[in-house]
C-alpha cells in the first residue's frame, strides 16, 4: 500500500513539473512573439491602416494566450491550446512581416512614380506659365508716324520737310488679346534717329525678354480690357533740337518683347 502511494505521489509531482516546464517554455515563446509584434507595429506605424485586420487578429490571440498563461491552475489541455495559439500567432507574425515588406516595396515604387509625375507636372506648369506669358504679350499694329508742322495760328499740318517738323506724332493700335488680364499695361517706345541712335536715351533702359538692356525714348501706360483692342494710342514726341534729314524708326516694346515697328522719312 505504501509503495502505491509513493508511485502516485511521484506521478503527480512529475505532472506538476511537466506543467511548470511547459508553462515556462510557452511564456518564453509568447514573450518572443509579442516582442516581434510590438517591433513591427512601432516601426511601421505609417502602414498601420493597411494592416489593421492583421493587428486585430494577433491582438485577439495574444489576449487569449495571456489569459491561459496567467492562470496558475491551467491544465495540460489548456496549455496545449495555448501552444497551438502561439504557433498560430507566430505564423501570423510572419505573414504580417511579409505584408509589410510588400507594402514598403509598393510604397517605394509609388514614391518613385510620384517623383516622375511631380517632375512632369512641374515641367508642364513651367511650360504653361511661359506660354501664358508669351501669349499675354501685347501686339501693336497699324503703326504710323506723322511729322507735324505747327503754324503760328495754332493749326497743324503734316509735312515731310525736316526743317519744318516741330514734333513727331506716333499713332498705333493695340490688338485684342484673349490671354492678357485687364489692367494698366506699360508700352515702351524707342525712337531711332537717322544716325541710328535712340532719341532721349536718358529716359531709361528696358530689359528685353532675352535679358539684354535697351535704352528707350518714352514709356506710356495704357488701360487694357481683355479681348478688346485699343485704337489710336497717340504719343507726341518733341525734341529740343532740329530734326535731321533721313529715316526715323519707331520700335514698340511690351514685357521685353518687340511688338511692332514703323518708319517715317524726312527730306
Amino acid at each position: 500500500m505504501a509503495a502505491d502511494n509513493d508511485n502516485a505521489m511521484k506521478q503527480k509531482q512529475q505532472q506538476i513539473d511537466s506543467v511548470k516546464t511547459d508553462r515556462a517554455a510557452l511564456q518564453t515563446d509568447f514573450d518572443a512573439a509579442s516582442a516581434k509584434i510590438d517591433q513591427l507595429v512601432s516601426q511601421n506605424s505609417k502602414l498601420d491602416s493597411a494592416l489593421q485586420g492583421n493587428k486585430e487578429e494577433m491582438a485577439n490571440l495574444q489576449s487569449k494566450i495571456k489569459t491561459i498563461l496567467s492562470n496558475k491552475n491551467a491544465t495540460l489541455a489548456e496549455l496545449k491550446s495555448a501552444r497551438e495559439m502561439i504557433n498560430n500567432l507566430t505564423d501570423k507574425t510572419k505573414q504580417y512581416e511579409a505584408r509589410i515588406a510588400e507594402l514598403e516595396k509598393e510604397n517605394t515604387e509609388l514614391t518613385g512614380q510620384n517623383k516622375v509625375l511631380a517632375h512632369e507636372r512641374d515641367s508642364t506648369v513651367t511650360t504653361n506659365i511661359a506660354l501664358k506669358k508669351a501669349g499675354s504679350v501685347l501686339h501693336a499694329s497699324n503703326i504710323r508716324m506723322e511729322p507735324i508742322h505747327k503754324r503760328k495760328n495754332g493749326k497743324e499740318k503734316e509735312t515731310t520737310k525736316h526743317k519744318k517738323v516741330d514734333e513727331l506724332r506716333i499713332i498705333f493700335d493695340i490688338d485684342e488679346n484673349r490671354i492678357a488680364e485687364s489692367g494698366n499695361k506699360e508700352i515702351y517706345l524707342r525712337i531711332l534717329g537717322p544716325d541710328n541712335n535712340t532719341l532721349s536715351p536718358s529716359a531709361g533702359n528696358l530689359t528685353t525678354n532675352a535679358g539684354g538692356q535697351l535704352s528707350y525714348s518714352v514709356m506710356k501706360e495704357i488701360a487694357l480690357q481683355q479681348n478688346v483692342p485699343v485704337k489710336d494710342v497717340t504719343i507726341d514726341w518733341n525734341q529740343p533740337g532740329d530734326y535731321q534729314k533721313g529715316d526715323y524708326i519707331i520700335e514698340v516694346y511690351n514685357d521685353g518683347y518687340k511688338v511692332g515697328s514703323g518708319k517715317v522719312t524726312l527730306r
